[in-house]
């Protein structure tokens, strides 16, 4: 493996390197291992791959598979954490090698969080659990009997989770007791998949939901401060599932699927602006910036106006919850990982390492871990813009 993993490390940064040089940046580069590659050498280095492994291949006669669940990082034992569509909880150490398994059900929604030894794994079989992250031991349980569908928060000495049916559960880190709930009907109509990842500030969490409503909740005990409607009348597509970004001057971010981008007083949910562009199902901010990816595009704006300052067209493609890493925008777009330079919205990397990307790369450093479609865990040493 060693020997295959040089010569393919070397082919990949100089198939992007071509690209960029050809100014082609958009151009896909599939980089699957099990395919061999000739070697070059580039004099353009944005990143390289330091290992992978095998995690969940496609079985025979499997059609477009989907990893949707972010890795993890256990900074104690280093291990990245991956949940993969074969239900299977993986901790992989840095030589790329499984250390331990744990087995659920059935397949994940989103990934797991990882904090002081713990691993907390949202289950698409309606169970939260803390594992030992040295070990994969079960610490303990709680079944909520509804699919979980967002990476665990912590806060409080709570974890807070929420799932497919519009319920944000909150139990205790140190043992699964459950505290409290929060719940809304979801609507009539179609929704879009996915679920809002709570945001919490102070003493507050914020998260939407898929009938509309954005909703501020206290910790101590769930009740809600303020809602609001952001999608107005209508039976679907109502979703607000972007995890909601707070700045520092108190203003909170949010967008609904239907009417955009919202932005909101935190304390009382006053809106202060709102774009008109629909289909976002993420956002990222950024200093004085906000990004928001979703229906075929990624998009730039100001946050203190909501002015679009770039657009970045994807086609038939859908973009995914982007992150930051080396000064680059990391997007997701299914077919391929996006490397966006922040300040123009253009594509310098278009990498594909077979079946594209669903899942959130977790970025630790200038290392970030990638879950390809295929099963297959990377991590990349990413170099970034120079200057």
């Amino acid at each position: 493996m060693k020997k295959g993993l040089v010569s393919w490390k070397r082919w990949l940064v100089g198939a992007a390197a071509v690209g960029l040089l050809g100014g082609c940046g958009r151009t896909q580069y599939y980089t699957n291992p099990e395919i061999p590659r000739g070697p070059s050498h580039p004099p353009v280095d944005y990143f390289s791959v330091d290992w992978w492994a095998p995690l969940a291949p496609p079985q025979t006669l499997e059609y477009a598979p989907r990893e949707v669940a972010s890795p993890a990082y256990d900074p104690d034992n280093k291990h990245v954490i991956a949940l993969t569509r074969d239900g299977y909880v993986r901790a992989v150490g840095p030589d790329g090698k499984v250390k331990w398994s744990f087995r659920t059900a059935i397949r994940f929604n989103a990934g797991a969080r990882v904090s002081e030894g713990i691993v907390y794994v949202p289950g698409g079989d309606g169970v939260l659990y803390a594992l030992d992250s040295a070990t994969g031991e079960v610490k303990w349980k709680y079944t909520a009997g509804e699919s979980l569908a967002t990476v665990p928060v912590l806060a409080n000495g709570l974890v807070l989770v929420a799932s497919e049916s519009d319920t944000l559960f909150a139990v205790k880190a140190a043992d699964g007791v459950w505290a409290w709930q929060y719940r809304r009907d979801p609507p009539a109509g179609f929704t879009v998949r996915g679920a809002s990842t709570p945001l919490v500030h102070e003493d507050s969490a914020y998260v939407g939901f898929s009938d509309g409503f954005v909703v501020a909740l206290s910790l101590a005990d769930g009740s809600a401060t303020w809602e609001k409607s952001l999608s107005g009348s209508g039976s679907e597509f109502l979703d607000v599932d972007t995890q909601p970004v707070i700045d520092d001057a108190g203003r909170l971010y949010v967008a609904s699927y239907k009417s955009g981008i919202f932005a909101l007083e935190a304390e009382s949910g006053d809106m202060v602006w709102n774009t008109t562009v629909g289909g976002v199902t993420a956002l990222v901010s950024r200093g004085q910036l906000l990004f928001a990816t979703g229906d075929g595009r990624v998009d730039a704006y100001l946050s203190d106006s909501g002015r679009l300052l770039w657009s970045l067209p994807l086609g038939e493609r859908a973009a995914f919850a982007p992150v930051f890493a080396q000064g680059m925008l990391l997007v997701p777009i299914q077919r391929s990982l996006l490397f966006l330079d922040p300040k123009t919205g253009k594509s310098r990397v278009a990498w594909n390492p077979g079946d594209g990307i669903s899942a959130t790369p977790f970025v630790r450093g200038s290392q970030v871990f990638v879950l390809s479609n295929n099963g297959y865990l990377y991590a990349l040493d990413v170099n970034g813009i120079r200057g």
